[in-house]
């Protein structure tokens, strides 16, 4: 199971969400809106992300990967997985 780090605790406040651990496939954690409703669940266990760069790699090479992840990934919408993964991960 992946442990979630606080700088995704920190985002998710921000966005006013709540997260957890995913048990569901692959995935790292499920988000939830502040009513506990279920909206989605976000990251692949297999692929690190920008906390867990920081932590191995170190900041130069965790602030590469975070711009090539922006790159891929910036028109993402309001709600859906994607826009979760940018600003809870990345």
């Amino acid at each position: 199971m992946y442990s979630i780090k606080k700088y995704s605790y920190d985002r998710a406040k921000e966005l006013g969400v709540k997260i957890q651990p995913s048990e569901k496939g692959f995935y790292k954690i499920d988000v939830f809106d502040n009513n506990h409703k279920y909206i989605t669940s976000i990251g692949d266990r297999r692929y690190n992300d920008f906390p867990t760069f920081l932590e191995t790699k170190g900041q130069e090479y965790a602030e590469k990967r975070r711009k090539l992840y922006h790159q891929r990934h910036k028109k993402s919408k309001e709600g859906i997985r994607g826009f979760y993964a940018l600003n809870l991960l990345w």
